[in-house]
Protein backbone atom coordinates (compact mmCIF):
# COMPACT_ATOMS: atom_id res chain seq x y z
CA UNK A 1 0.00 0.00 0.00
CA UNK A 2 2.89 2.18 0.78
CA UNK A 3 4.82 1.69 -2.26
CA UNK A 4 1.47 2.55 -4.29
CA UNK A 5 1.52 6.17 -2.36
CA UNK A 6 4.90 6.66 -3.01
CA UNK A 7 4.10 5.63 -7.13
CA UNK A 8 1.19 7.60 -7.21
CA UNK A 9 2.84 10.98 -5.59
CA UNK A 10 5.70 10.46 -8.09
CA UNK A 11 3.13 10.17 -10.71
CA UNK A 12 1.31 13.09 -10.28
CA UNK A 13 4.81 14.89 -9.71
CA UNK A 14 5.76 14.18 -12.91
CA UNK A 15 2.62 15.23 -14.63
CA UNK A 16 2.88 18.61 -12.73
CA UNK A 17 6.99 19.29 -14.41
CA UNK A 18 5.35 17.99 -17.93
CA UNK A 19 2.55 20.71 -17.65
CA UNK A 20 4.18 22.96 -16.45
CA UNK A 21 7.04 22.93 -18.85
CA UNK A 22 4.55 22.25 -21.63
CA UNK A 23 2.52 26.20 -20.44
CA UNK A 24 6.33 27.82 -20.42
CA UNK A 25 6.56 26.81 -24.28
CA UNK A 26 3.21 27.29 -25.16
CA UNK A 27 3.99 30.95 -26.36
CA UNK A 28 2.71 32.60 -22.99
CA UNK A 29 5.93 34.21 -21.77
CA UNK A 30 4.22 36.37 -19.30
CA UNK A 31 5.33 34.78 -15.87
CA UNK A 32 9.17 35.00 -17.63
CA UNK A 33 8.97 38.12 -19.26
CA UNK A 34 7.41 39.74 -15.86
CA UNK A 35 9.46 38.90 -13.46
CA UNK A 36 9.56 42.30 -10.73
CA UNK A 37 12.86 42.82 -9.19
CA UNK A 38 12.47 44.04 -5.33
CA UNK A 39 14.92 46.04 -4.42
CA UNK A 40 15.80 48.65 -1.63
CA UNK A 41 17.00 52.19 -2.33
CA UNK A 42 20.46 51.37 -1.90
CA UNK A 43 20.00 48.38 -4.52
CA UNK A 44 17.52 51.28 -6.57
CA UNK A 45 19.99 54.15 -6.55
CA UNK A 46 22.35 52.69 -9.60
CA UNK A 47 19.64 52.95 -12.06
CA UNK A 48 19.18 56.27 -11.20
CA UNK A 49 22.45 57.28 -13.19
CA UNK A 50 24.17 56.41 -16.32
CA UNK A 51 27.27 57.15 -17.85
CA UNK A 52 26.21 56.57 -21.13
CA UNK A 53 24.55 58.94 -24.22
CA UNK A 54 21.33 56.47 -23.90
CA UNK A 55 18.09 58.62 -22.18
CA UNK A 56 16.62 57.12 -19.44
CA UNK A 57 13.17 57.56 -18.06
CA UNK A 58 12.00 56.20 -14.50
CA UNK A 59 8.68 56.58 -13.32
CA UNK A 60 7.64 56.43 -9.85
CA UNK A 61 4.07 55.33 -9.57
CA UNK A 62 1.52 52.72 -7.93
CA UNK A 63 -1.37 51.02 -8.72
CA UNK A 64 -3.80 53.30 -6.29
CA UNK A 65 -2.55 56.00 -8.02
CA UNK A 66 -5.04 56.80 -10.38
CA UNK A 67 -2.95 59.60 -12.65
CA UNK A 68 -0.20 57.05 -12.51
CA UNK A 69 -2.32 54.60 -14.04
CA UNK A 70 -3.38 57.21 -16.31
CA UNK A 71 -0.04 57.56 -17.65
CA UNK A 72 1.71 54.23 -18.01
CA UNK A 73 0.06 53.74 -21.29
CA UNK A 74 1.57 57.17 -22.40
CA UNK A 75 5.09 54.77 -21.55
CA UNK A 76 4.52 51.89 -23.13
CA UNK A 77 3.91 53.95 -26.58
CA UNK A 78 6.60 55.65 -26.35
CA UNK A 79 8.70 53.17 -25.87
CA UNK A 80 7.44 51.38 -28.44
CA UNK A 81 8.15 54.14 -31.07
CA UNK A 82 11.80 54.58 -29.56
CA UNK A 83 14.02 51.87 -29.26
CA UNK A 84 16.85 54.51 -27.94
CA UNK A 85 15.28 55.23 -24.65
CA UNK A 86 14.97 53.21 -21.73
CA UNK A 87 11.98 53.48 -19.53
CA UNK A 88 12.05 51.93 -16.38
CA UNK A 89 8.57 51.97 -13.86
CA UNK A 90 9.53 51.85 -9.88
CA UNK A 91 6.48 50.42 -8.66
CA UNK A 92 5.60 51.50 -4.90
CA UNK A 93 3.25 49.25 -4.25
CA UNK A 94 3.74 46.02 -1.04
CA UNK A 95 5.91 43.12 -2.63
CA UNK A 96 3.50 41.09 -1.20
CA UNK A 97 1.43 42.03 -3.96
CA UNK A 98 3.38 40.93 -6.78
CA UNK A 99 1.66 37.63 -7.82
CA UNK A 100 -1.35 38.27 -6.82
CA UNK A 101 -2.38 42.07 -8.12
CA UNK A 102 0.64 43.76 -9.62
CA UNK A 103 0.99 41.39 -12.28
CA UNK A 104 -1.93 40.55 -13.07
CA UNK A 105 -2.40 44.45 -13.31
CA UNK A 106 0.09 45.12 -15.53
CA UNK A 107 -1.02 42.30 -17.97
CA UNK A 108 -4.22 43.92 -18.14
CA UNK A 109 -2.89 46.99 -19.29
CA UNK A 110 -0.57 45.47 -21.68
CA UNK A 111 2.57 47.02 -19.53
CA UNK A 112 5.74 45.10 -20.84
CA UNK A 113 7.89 47.66 -19.96
CA UNK A 114 11.00 47.05 -17.14
CA UNK A 115 9.11 47.40 -13.93
CA UNK A 116 10.74 46.61 -10.47
CA UNK A 117 9.55 47.23 -6.64
CA UNK A 118 10.54 49.22 -4.27
CA UNK A 119 10.58 48.23 -0.86
CA UNK A 120 12.46 50.54 1.07
CA UNK A 121 10.22 52.22 4.11
CA UNK A 122 12.21 55.29 4.72
CA UNK A 123 11.02 57.10 2.41
CA UNK A 124 11.61 60.73 3.92
CA UNK A 125 15.76 59.26 3.56
CA UNK A 126 15.81 57.96 -0.02
CA UNK A 127 13.29 60.90 -1.54
CA UNK A 128 15.30 63.83 -1.14
CA UNK A 129 18.63 61.57 -2.23
CA UNK A 130 16.46 61.66 -5.44
CA UNK A 131 15.40 65.13 -5.89
CA UNK A 132 15.30 67.84 -2.69
CA UNK A 133 12.74 69.15 -4.15
CA UNK A 134 10.38 65.96 -4.51
CA UNK A 135 7.50 66.55 -2.24
CA UNK A 136 6.92 62.25 -2.58
CA UNK A 137 3.75 62.79 -4.40
CA UNK A 138 3.54 60.33 -7.33
CA UNK A 139 3.02 60.09 -10.21
CA UNK A 140 7.34 61.27 -10.25
CA UNK A 141 9.79 60.79 -13.41
CA UNK A 142 13.28 61.20 -13.87
CA UNK A 143 14.71 61.72 -17.58
CA UNK A 144 18.47 61.75 -17.31
CA UNK A 145 21.64 60.96 -19.38
CA UNK A 146 25.16 61.20 -18.76
CA UNK A 147 25.06 65.14 -18.57
CA UNK A 148 21.44 65.76 -18.70
CA UNK A 149 18.49 65.44 -15.58
CA UNK A 150 15.18 66.26 -14.93
CA UNK A 151 12.95 65.85 -12.59
CA UNK A 152 8.63 65.90 -12.76
CA UNK A 153 6.13 65.62 -9.95
CA UNK A 154 3.10 65.39 -12.37
CA UNK A 155 1.55 63.38 -14.56
CA UNK A 156 2.36 63.39 -18.73
CA UNK A 157 -1.00 63.84 -20.39
CA UNK A 158 -0.31 62.40 -23.74
CA UNK A 159 2.48 60.99 -25.81
CA UNK A 160 3.91 64.31 -27.01
CA UNK A 161 3.64 65.89 -23.48
CA UNK A 162 6.38 63.21 -22.91
CA UNK A 163 8.20 63.51 -25.77
CA UNK A 164 8.26 67.37 -25.53
CA UNK A 165 10.08 67.01 -21.86
CA UNK A 166 12.46 64.21 -22.88
CA UNK A 167 13.53 66.68 -25.90
CA UNK A 168 13.90 69.94 -23.72
CA UNK A 169 15.78 67.64 -21.39
CA UNK A 170 18.67 66.33 -23.16
CA UNK A 171 18.52 69.26 -25.81
CA UNK A 172 18.87 71.80 -23.15
CA UNK A 173 21.62 73.78 -22.51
Amino acid sequence: MCHKIVIIIISIFSFGLILNSGYAQSGDTSLSNNHIAVYTFDELEPLLYTDSNKIHVVNFWAMWCAPCIKELPIFENYATQNKNVEITLVSLDFPKDIETKLKPFLKKKGISLNVVLLDDPDANSWINKIDRNWSGAIPFTIIFNHKKRSYHERSFENIEDLKTEINNTINSK
